[in-house]
């Protein structure tokens, strides 16, 4: 069954301002939108961020590797996987931005061995 419609549709082409009433609504709407809308306001948190990750000198060069070589892996391992869920031309290039991170870790992995001989 075919359903007729106006095209475009008509609509309601009342100005929110034409009454005293409706401008009233029309900025409490404003009000209530930029309320919950809004920026949200930022509160500090109580967590302390994880101490490896900021410019610290007391990591050495050795613990800085493993930890880039174990994230650069399960990087890997999970571009990997994504990869298996897409279409054919997504999934050469994911396999592709796997490849390159697995060349990441196979660099810091060498420089992890350099930094062992070196102790």
């Amino acid at each position: 069954m075919f359903k007729v419609t106006p095209n475009p549709p008509e609509t309601d082409r009342t100005s929110p301002y034409e009454s005293p009433n409706s401008k009233k609504l029309n900025e409490a709407a404003d009000r209530a939108l930029d309320h919950y809308l809004g920026p949200a306001q930022i509160m500090a948190s109580t967590r302390q961020p994880e101490r490896m990750y900021l410019a610290n000198p007391k990591y050495d060069s050795e613990s800085l590797l493993a930890n880039a070589s174990e994230s650069l892996g399960s990087a890997s391992e999970m571009l990997i996987n994504f990869a298996a869920m897409l279409d054919t031309s997504h999934r050469k290039t994911a396999l592709g931005i796997a490849q390159v991170v697995m060349l990441g870790e196979i660099a810091v992995n060498q420089a992890l061995d350099n930094v062992e001989i070196a102790n």
